[in-house]
């Protein structure tokens, strides 16, 4: 599977995503929308995406957005993450992470992130960043 147009290899690396490369990103004016094609490396004992990687995903993609948002290199930690399962995902769908609100502020940002596969809503998810400083 190719990636869809406008996605291009993420351009974040973490040692907790790793093992699920490649993933894809595209901007908006607005957000960061993470991709990837499921493979079983992203499947739990029961053959469908495990929750953790759509959690810690929805949490990235969200997380990003913000930032994005802001803008100046800001840096957020999760406050709060809470996500809906509304359906499962197979090997070889395309699982997209797409935040569709945001609303940044000085010491609190909040957002919310729809989450498909092949297009079709799989999950949904609310989280709260806090807005850290840089201490000089």
């Amino acid at each position: 599977m190719q990636a869809p147009t406008g996605f291009e290899p993420h351009y974040r690396k973490s040692p907790l995503t790793d093992p699920w490369e490649p993933l894809y990103s595209r901007k908006t004016d607005g957000a960061v929308v993470l991709g990837l094609e499921v493979t079983e490396a992203h499947t739990n004992s029961r053959g469908f995406v495990h929750g953790g990687l759509i959690s810690a995903l929805a949490d990235n993609a969200m997380g990003l957005s913000c930032g994005h948002r802001l803008g100046d290199g800001a840096r957020l930690v999760t406050v709060n993450l809470t996500l809906d399962f509304l359906a499962s995902a197979q090997v070889g769908q395309w699982l997209e992470f797409d935040t569709i609100f945001v609303k940044p502020g000085g010491s609190l940002c909040f957002a919310q992130a729809f989450v498909t596969a092949d297009g079709e809503p799989c999950a949904r998810a609310n989280a709260v960043f806090k807005v850290v400083r840089k201490v000089n």
